[in-house]
């Protein structure tokens, strides 16, 4: 069985397949993001200006003396203020028509992740993290999400912003403050790289800390009536609590580490200022350099690290959040065991004779389930396979709805090898009533319309009628609206099993399977229901697996399975008459219900 370890791997590098993944989406929207980039444009233009008005109105103020209110140029004044409007109001508009192109692209992305985790095969799902699943998509949509926002338009544009002020600063005032400029926002940069570079393990760590405190929490809460049949109360809140003890440590390590980052990024920026205002100073007060231009260098100062150090928060971001969109594409590139041939057909359904020829399958090489088993359930037929516990029977199942292929045989359906055949089609072809049925957070109403969702509230009342469960909901205070619970836990056993039953004859399939559909009931309960089985049965295929052999003496045929091998088959009676291994099933369980 494979293991799924799709979050460790702090030691990547920065995956960048993920603008591969994104610029398709972008696309769709061209005229959105011309318009976005549009205003960047006039916004970074009008951000530049602000200096020189203001230098500008320094230089005029400072001139004028006494008379200085005067003789200020009311258009420069106006102006400045237009410019800081401008910039502010033309970056609100870039944020809001940019935003229905990240938001687009955000649903896209995650409906294409969540599509895919169901297309995989049952034996990762068996394996997965549902919390920490969960959790590593969530964090993993936001994370792609950040990308499109803040690297396109801040990353980029603050780059050629840099590059704008040193050359204005070259031309203007001299080398020596493009210098400054130039050599601060270099040390910066690669300091912030090389720090985050560091601490990012102490990310990660904190991240799949997050994701183990998540999956211990909700697998526990889930199955919070096991914790309380074993009194294990205790037991789960240690082991959450050395989780959270966990998850604090590594906050603790990200904590520290974000400490030394911002510390070394703010002394930069301080030695800069303060160089290229002594500089500045210097000048003015020599006379080579007016007040307006100190003012301005120092505005160009201001303006270039507010951004400069928002860049380092960004490229901290983007380093935090690639173990999330990593965990997410690793999933993408998960491939499932079993697979559609390239356009497999449909399978089409005549008379529903099913044929299990010489299959064998295991799930470990040390331990087989199924032994070279051939037989065929003819059309209209019903079938029982019973047999021991670990027999193999339930993997009958997952074998027939294609959840893992046999390692030796074929499963064919009117002829049909279901491996060549679609899986969709083949599994629209079959309605099962499980063992464990598992219910949605919702209706009774709506989870039997989850057999058929197109079904009309007559054909649902239908299934209702036909899975004799009118009775049951006409109690219910709330009737058919009332909600089920997590998974069901509102209802019974039985009770589940009567909408699981209902939700299948919505369904309306060809092939019936029940798997040890009466486990969960009662003897009145029982023979109500193998009444409405046997009516919705008649004239379908359908194969039972049924550990309670008083539930399937009037099959048709009876399998025996022992060690997943057929040692007998016929008719109740028959295989009674034949003293073996079904005539000791049937006399062990007289004996226990004696």
């Amino acid at each position: 069985m494979r293991s799924y370890d799709y979050s460790d791997n702090a030691e990547q590098k920065i995956n960048w397949k993920v603008f591969q993944l994104v610029w398709p989406y972008l696309l769709d929207y061209k005229a959105r993001i011309v318009l976005a980039i549009v205003c960047l444009v006039l916004s970074k233009a009008a951000n530049v200006s602000g200096p020189f008005l203001l230098k500008n109105i320094v230089d005029t103020l400072s001139e004028g003396g006494a008379n200085s209110l005067i003789l200020v140029p009311v258009a420069l004044v106006i102006a400045y203020g237009f410019a800081r409007f401008s910039m502010i109001i033309l970056g609100e508009i870039r944020d809001t028509v940019f935003g229905r192109v990240t938001e687009r692209a955000m649903t896209e992305i995650g409906l294409k992740v969540f599509k895919h985790v169901h297309r995989l095969d049952l034996d990762f799902h068996l394996n997965r993290r549902t919390g920490g699943l969960s959790r590593d998509i969530e964090r993993g949509i936001n994370g792609i999400s950040f990308l499109m926002r803040f690297f396109v338009f801040n990353i980029a544009p603050t780059l050629i912003e840099i590059a704008l002020v040193i050359g204005i600063f070259f031309f203007n005032y001299g080398i020596a403050f493009a210098a400054i400029t130039m050599f601060a926002v270099v040390l910066y940069i690669l300091f912030s790289m090389m720090t985050t570079d560091w601490r990012t393990a102490f990310v990660r760590e904190a991240a799949r800390a997050d994701s183990v405190t998540s999956t211990i929490s909700i697998d526990s809460l889930l199955n919070h009536e096991t914790v309380k049949y074993f009194t294990n109360e205790e037991y789960e809140a240690n082991r959450y609590d050395r989780a959270l003890l966990d998850w604090e440590e590594a906050k603790r390590k990200n904590r520290l580490s974000l400490l030394g980052l911002n510390t070394g990024q703010g002394l930069i920026i301080s030695v800069a200022m303060t160089s290229m205002m002594w500089l500045a100073a210097e000048r003015v007060a020599e006379g080579s350099m007016s007040v307006g231009d100190f003012v301005l260098i120092n505005a160009f100062m201001m303006q270039l690290f507010i951004p400069l150090n928002f860049l380092g928060f960004v490229y901290r971001e983007i380093k935090g959040s690639m173990a999330n969109i990593e965990n997410m594409f690793s999933l993408l590139d998960l491939t499932s065991g079993v697979k559609d041939i390239t356009d497999a057909p449909e399978l089409q359904i005549t008379e529903g004779v099913i044929s299990f020829n010489q299959v064998s399958f295991h799930y470990r090489d040390d331990r087989a389930i199924i032994r070279d088993l051939s037989f065929t359930i003819q059309s209209g037929e019903k079938v029982a396979v019973v047999g021991a516990s670990g027999a193999g029977k339930s993997t009958l199942v997952k074998l027939l709805f294609r959840f893992y292929d046999p390692n030796a045989g074929s499963i064919s359906i009117d002829g049909q090898d279901v491996s060549q055949v679609s899986q969709q089609s083949l599994r629209r072809a079959i309605g099962i009533v499980p063992q464990d049925t598992v219910l949605f957070n919702q209706s009774i109403f709506e989870n039997i319309r989850y057999g058929d969702p197109h079904a009309s509230d007559e054909e649902i009342l239908q299934a209702i009628r036909l899975a004799h469960l009118e009775d049951f909901i006409a109690q219910l205070p709330q009737g058919s609206a009332t909600v089920v619970g997590e998974r069901g836990l509102k209802l019974s056993g039985g009770e589940k099993q009567r909408v699981a039953i209902a939700r299948t004859i919505l369904k309306r399939p060809p092939i019936l399977i029940f798997d040890e559909a009466t486990s969960s009931l009662d003897s009145k309960s029982e023979r109500s229901i193998l009444s409405a089985l046997q009516e919705i049965s008649e004239g379908h295929t359908s194969m039972v697996i049924a550990h309670r052999l008083s539930t399937v003496v009037d099959a048709d045929r009876i399998i025996v399975l022992d060690q997943g091998s057929m040692v007998e088959q016929g008719s109740h009676r028959e295989l009674l008459s034949l003293k073996g291994r079904y005539f000791e099933l049937w006399t062990a369980q007289l004996r226990d219900h004696g």
